[in-house]
C-alpha cells in the first residue's frame, strides 16, 4: 500500500462496512426480540460512524479512487471491522456482542500495523500508525467494558420457544 489516497479509500470502507454490518445485525436482532443486543450493536454502528467521518476528514484535498469490492487488499473477504456473519446467533448476548466488536478492532489494529510495516510511503507509514495506535485504544476500551459485562450461562443459545419448520 503506497498510495496516499487508495489506503484512505481502504480506511473509509473499513468503517463504513463496519458500521453497516453493526446496523444489520442490530435490525436482524431486533426482530428476534433480542434489544440488549440490537441496542448494543446499534451503539457500535455509531462509533464505526464516528470514525469513518473522522477519515473522511483526513482525506479531505485527496481525491480517493472508487474500488470495486474484489479490488479491496483486506487478509479476508471482507474488512477487518466486518463483523463475522457466522459469528452471530440471535440469542446472543452483550457479552458476546462485545467479543465479536473486540476481535474487529483487534482485526483493525492488526490491518493498520501491517500497512505501517510494509509501505515505503512515509506519509502512509505515518496516519497507518497513527489509526493502528486509535484501534489499540478501543482495543483497551473493549476490554474494560467486557469486565462489567456478566459472562452469560453455558446454555444461553437454548432456545426453550425454538421456530416451528413446516415439513
Amino acid at each position: 500500500m503506497n498510495d496516499l489516497p487508495t489506503f484512505l479509500a481502504h480506511a473509509v470502507a473499513l468503517e463504513r462496512e463496519a458500521a453497516e454490518r453493526y446496523a444489520e445485525l442490530a435490525e436482524t436482532l431486533e426482530a428476534h426480540h433480542n434489544a440488549e443486543a440490537a441496542e448494543l450493536f446499534r451503539r457500535l454502528a455509531h462509533f464505526s460512524r464516528l470514525h469513518q467521518a473522522e477519515v473522511e476528514e483526513r482525506a479531505k484535498g485527496h481525491a480517493l479512487p472508487h474500488l470495486a469490492p474484489w479490488q479491496y487488499k483486506w487478509d479476508e473477504p471482507e474488512g477487518p471491522e466486518s463483523a463475522a456473519i457466522e459469528r452471530t446467533h440471535y440469542l446472543m448476548t452483550p457479552y458476546h456482542v462485545l467479543h465479536l466488536a473486540l476481535t474487529n478492532e483487534r482485526k483493525g489494529m492488526a490491518y493498520y500495523a501491517r500497512v505501517a510495516a510494509e509501505s515505503t510511503d512515509p506519509d502512509i507509514r505515518r496516519m497507518a500508525k497513527e489509526m493502528a495506535d486509535e484501534e489499540s485504544e478501543h482495543v483497551v476500551m473493549l476490554e474494560e467494558w467486557i469486565k462489567k459485562v456478566p459472562e452469560p450461562d453455558a446454555d444461553w443459545d437454548e432456545d426453550t420457544d425454538p421456530p416451528v419448520v413446516a415439513d
